[in-house]
């Protein structure tokens, strides 16, 4: 376990309070992870409401399961896939994913990622949440989590296949509003 301290308080303590329901250590864990932790959830959310409670569902999580945190690895990565996960039972309720046919899938394949490299990351996450429910749980966990289709698909109760054509389709998306964005970078500069 690392040895993070937040007002005095090693993360051990801080842990050890949690779990024992004290409000001050509950208290300084959240005001420890929100900010990072927000940030993954307006990922995985259409718009900052939604990214608001899915942040508050996600602590709720932390504070009931803390004693289930075993040391093991990083506590951060761990509250992180709580969160992950948060937003993936949240979303997997609400959405129909349908896999596109190989050829749709090798259409959308065809964009350029260095595109993304010239945009600022707050019009980049506001790409991100302009797409579908689907569309983007999908590309944050292949894109940004790093997790396989396989594991998408499992996690999801998709199928590989639907995993990688929502994958394809999210990137198509993107690729198209950042040719929009350049376009109108490229107009209003003249």
């Amino acid at each position: 376990m690392s040895s993070i301290t937040y007002q005095g308080y090693t993360e051990q303590q801080i842990i050890a309070g949690c779990v024992g329901g004290e409000r001050k250590f509950q208290q300084m864990l959240y005001n420890m992870f929100s900010g990072k932790m927000f940030a993954v959830c307006l990922r995985y959310a259409g718009e900052y409401n939604a990214a608001q409670d899915l942040l508050q569902e996600g602590f709720v999580k932390v504070f009931r399961n803390m004693e289930k945190f075993r040391g093991e690895g990083s506590f951060e990565g761990w509250i992180r896939r709580i969160f992950v996960n948060t937003a993936i039972e949240h979303y997997r309720k609400q959405v129909n994913l349908y896999a596109l046919h190989d050829s749709e899938v090798k259409y959308y394949e065809h964009y350029d990622t260095n595109a993304l490299e010239s945009l600022k990351y707050e019009d980049v996450l506001k790409m991100i949440q302009k797409l579908s429910d689907g569309y983007r749980t999908v590309f944050n966990l292949y894109i940004i989590e790093g997790y396989s289709h396989k594991e998408i698909g499992e996690m999801m109760g998709i199928s590989e296949g639907t995993s990688k054509s929502q994958l394809a389709r999210a990137r198509y998306l993107l690729q198209k509003m950042i040719m929009q964005n350049g376009e109108v970078a490229k107009h209003s500069a003249n």
